[in-house]
């Protein structure tokens, strides 16, 4: 049986944030991290309801370190993608 997967505050947090910027969904960036789209919406709810124990627990420090590094590749995506107009190329005058 595989073991069940945890996650520290800090870095549920930043995936809230990412679900949180225009256009943003939540089924994509999830898929994107490699965790499930109604763990995000768990995570969305648990700190909506402004409990000081939104979220306990500990994380793993393998699965942190590799949810933080598809964290900061999807801000760089995003840094990169509003960098160049959105994907839109400009027509030639």
């Amino acid at each position: 049986m595989q073991q069940r997967k945890k996650y520290s505050e800090q870095l549920k947090r930043q995936v809230i944030g990412l679900t949180r910027l225009p256009g943003a969904q939540m089924s994509q960036i999830a898929r994107e991290l490699g965790i499930r789209a109604n763990q995000t919406h768990r995570w969305r709810r648990e700190l909506a309801s402004g409990s000081k124990k939104a979220f306990p627990g500990n994380g793993v420090a393998s699965h942190q370190e590799m949810l933080a590094l598809k964290l900061e590749l999807a801000r760089i995506e995003e840094r990169d993608f509003a960098r160049c107009g959105g994907g839109v190329a400009k027509a030639s005058p």
